[in-house]
């Protein structure tokens, strides 16, 4: 504890004397002292981040490279507000939530916490896991269950260790930053260093056309973007309609798990408590607010511009020459056949079933009780069948239909790699995407269990650091590295974006939550913003809650209005939803108005 105390002495004085100098030596003393906000940026470079800026290429091209950048500007802001608040009040805040605010938020922030760190850690794992498989140790990492295992376990080993370093002060907690800065630096150099790679060349892509991608553009969200709009507009009716709403929907799923990773709900609980952990206070409220920005948002911003770049220059519209062969012998042989045959079929049943004189057999078998031809079950009927005539259909479509077909094909990290193995040579092409994807994957284990271990510290109300910390980390580690058998399948980013679309859900309950905390008089007291600076401050803030907002209620409505989504699954949405809002408005009469007691104050 004394040598704790000693550091963050230390640190304030190295603060003191740089302000005292001037803006320049302000500048190097928090660029020396950095910390909290490259645990942030840890978190945000995972799996998630990784699957939105993929598909997001894939998807729309350059011009959804705006998204990412408003989401983590629109985070930095929030987190921001969050760093005020605890370095104003020195306080852990799920007690002020609870005692202040309203205790169904202070509880649903936590338990939505812990439930979006075990569930987010099994992508990850899984990520490492392709990495070795995929890239950087093929002949080593096989495919089996054991192999799958062992990586597993020597994961949850070596993030374990991590974690116990960051929990030890002095020459420990120095070490961790190190490594985490490093593994930072390191992802970033891997990405940009393939963009930069792809410019030189000439011929990838247009930096005018990239530059043009920052510029937001909300119909993203209703209508296909880049050439995959104009190769739809250029399909007719109504097979036109069919391909746009199928690419919307994927582009607005692609679009919230974007939005849902560049900040997610377990982050904003990270924040407060590392801040606190270190010992800083109100001196450190600059330095929190340029942490973020530099530590976390710069690093985003580099990182996922550079995979959507990167992937919208090998896949956006693009096809191999197999694909749009008319032979369905010679199409089966495209590497992203297998992804698109599915949705290439569904599209001949719907709309040309007449042709394909389907046997009657497979008609009744697709149909329902209520006298309803079911043509997604036909379709999976023929094509389990294969049913020759529906090959040849498939074969015979245009090729602008094949084109916004392979729009849709979630491919997985490793065909990128391939795809700039003319412009890299295979080994570092491999090479530079493994490091990098393992170094996403690895340092969000870190972080997510460290996290855990917060939340379980703080629903015991107990002491940082002791067996409640502990185990929140194991169990959360515990849960990541059993993916395998949960979590298993072929484009493992893709799931992150599925778990991401539920997780934008709860993001809303942490931002009305510190938004709150910011005017309240009685948790602040006299460094409740005033005058102009809360002016600022709550535009800032109202613009990102109303943001999250909307990304939750548009992943809410397509999950409940999917036809594909199972009604059970439309159930437990609901139920939450609407259980949590009554639960909500219950707790504004439950808040006590008091402190808790905190034994743990202390040592925090």
């Amino acid at each position: 504890m004394s040598e704790t105390v000693s550091k963050v002495e230390t640190d304030r004085e190295i603060l003191q004397e740089a302000q005292a100098k001037g803006a320049g030596a302000t500048l190097g003393a928090w660029v020396k002292l950095s910390g909290p906000g490259w645990l942030q940026s840890a978190i945000t470079l995972g799996g998630g981040s990784l699957s939105g800026a993929l598909f997001m290429g894939i998807l729309g091209g350059y011009s959804l490279l705006w998204l990412q950048l408003v989401a983590i500007i629109c985070g930095v802001v929030m987190l921001s507000a969050i760093s005020y608040v605890t370095l104003s009040t020195g306080k852990r805040p799920f007690r002020q939530i609870n005692a202040h605010i309203n205790p169904v938020l202070g509880w649903g922030w936590i338990v939505a916490t812990v439930a979006a760190n075990m569930i987010f850690l099994m992508p990850q794992f899984g990520l490492c896991y392709a990495a070795l498989n995929k890239n950087l140790a093929p002949g080593l990492v096989g495919d089996t269950t054991q192999d799958k295992a062992i990586v597993s376990l020597v994961l949850l080993l070596a993030a374990g260790a991590l974690v116990y370093m960051n929990s030890r002060p002095g020459l420990a907690t120095k070490i961790f930053d190190i490594l985490l800065k490093g593994m930072i630096g390191v992802i970033v150099i891997c990405f940009f260093g393939v963009v930069v790679k792809l410019g030189m060349s000439g011929e990838a892509f247009s930096w005018s056309e990239v530059f043009n991608g920052f510029i937001p553009d909300f119909s993203a969200a209703t209508q296909p973007t880049g050439q995959v709009a104009e190769i739809a507009a250029e399909v007719q009716e109504p097979y036109r309609d069919f391909w746009t709403d199928l690419i919307v929907k994927d582009q607005r799923a692609a679009m919230i798990g974007a939005a849902a990773t560049a900040v997610g709900i377990n982050m904003t609980f990270l924040l407060p408590y590392s801040m606190l952990a270190r010992g800083w206070d109100k001196t450190f409220r600059g330095l929190a607010r340029f942490d973020l920005s530099t530590g976390m948002a710069i690093p985003y911003i580099l990182v996922t511009s550079c995979v959507v770049i990167a992937s919208a220059a090998a896949f956006h519209a693009k096809v191999d020459a197999d694909f749009l062969s008319t032979s369905p012998e010679t199409m089966a042989k495209s590497p992203i056949y297998g992804g698109a045959e599915k949705t290439l079929a569904l599209r001949v049943v719907k709309y040309e079933k007449d042709s394909l004189n389907v046997p009657q057999e497979y008609v009744e078998e697709a149909t329902g009780k209520d006298g309803k031809l079911d043509d997604g079950k036909l379709t999976g009927i023929l094509l389990n069948a294969k049913y020759e005539p529906l090959k040849q259909a498939v074969a015979n479509l245009s090729d602008n239909e094949k084109r916004l077909s392979a729009s849709l094909v979630k491919r997985s990290e490793f065909l990128l790699s391939e795809s700039l193995a003319p412009l890299l040579g295979d080994n570092m092409a491999r090479w530079v995407f493994g490091i990098g994807i393992f170094g996403m994957g690895f340092s969000t284990i870190i972080i997510l269990m460290m996290i855990n271990g917060y939340a379980f510290t703080e629903m015991l109300n107990t002491k940082p650091n002791g067996a409640a910390h502990v185990i929140g980390c194991l169990v959360a580690g515990l849960s990541g590295a059993s993916w395998f058998i949960i979590w298993d399948g072929p484009a493992k980013t893709w799931l992150a974006i599925l778990v991401s679309s539920f997780a934008v859900m709860f993001l809303p309950i942490a931002y009305v939550t510190f938004f709150m905390m910011m005017n309240s008089k009685k948790i602040l007291g006299d460094d409740k913003p005033k005058g102009l600076s809360w002016v600022i401050w709550n535009v800032l803030m109202v613009i990102s809650v109303i943001g999250a907002i909307a990304a939750a209620v548009v992943s809410i409505t397509d999950k409940v209005t999917s036809s594909t989504t199972p009604f059970a699954q439309k159930a437990v949405v609901l139920t939450v939803v609407i259980g949590y809002l009554i639960l909500f408005v219950g707790g504004f009469f439950l808040r006590s108005g008091k402190d808790e007691e905190d034994p743990a104050e202390q040592a925090a």
